[in-house]
């Protein structure tokens, strides 16, 4: 039998997810998001979880544009101290020693250190509870050149990403590919899993 634990905001793993913006006076500002993720594949989007207090939250309203950067194994440090800090009170691009990139296709920055970088749209916004889902067309996706691999893709083990632990609250890496997706369940159907 299962152990309850209550209505929690427990899901395994979280991405670590990078959220870039322009405040109201041009600044640029990242922040830290691990509510959030893919949410729609024609027209490709993502989606990230803001509470209005957040200096991210007005910035995006305003520009219509943010870009969600990967957080990576190399930068958990600079990861969690945008997650930690306001951009408010203290430019996190200079702290933190990044270097902000202004994206050639949304009113957008995003921090060159990390690796793969989604740029988008704002095309809609969802009022949940103490949260609101900013849902971003994704314009561009673009990546470090040495993190593709010989088949022209993105490779996940290249790029080390950094998931979150919301439980523990603990940053981690990911493991080798264990299956093929959308083959190794064909065992089942032939009896052989």
């Amino acid at each position: 039998m299962k152990k309850s634990v209550g209505a929690k905001t427990l899901l395994f793993p979280t991405p670590v997810l990078m959220v870039g913006s322009y405040d109201q006076a041009g600044k640029p500002n990242l922040m830290n998001a691990a509510w959030g993720g893919i949410c729609c594949s024609d027209p490709p989007c993502v989606t990230v979880s803001l509470r209005k207090s957040r200096h991210s939250y007005d910035a995006i309203v305003q520009r219509n544009s943010f870009t969600v950067g990967i957080a990576c194994e190399s930068r958990v440090a600079e990861a969690d101290y945008c997650g930690i800090v306001s951009g408010s009170t203290v430019d996190k691009f200079s702290v933190a020693g990044l270097t902000p990139v202004r994206s050639d296709l949304v009113d957008a920055p995003y921090a060159q250190e990390f690796p793969v970088v989604l740029e988008c749209r704002l095309l809609q916004t969802v009022e949940i509870g103490i949260h609101t889902q900013f849902i971003g067309e994704i314009v561009d996706v673009k990546g470090d050149p040495e993190l593709f691999g010989d088949d022209g893709l993105l490779d996940i083990m290249k790029i080390k990403p950094l998931v979150y632990d919301p439980s523990h609250k603990g940053y981690h890496g990911v493991g080798p590919c264990l299956a093929k997706a959308f083959s190794i369940g064909k065992e089942v159907i032939s009896g052989e899993g």
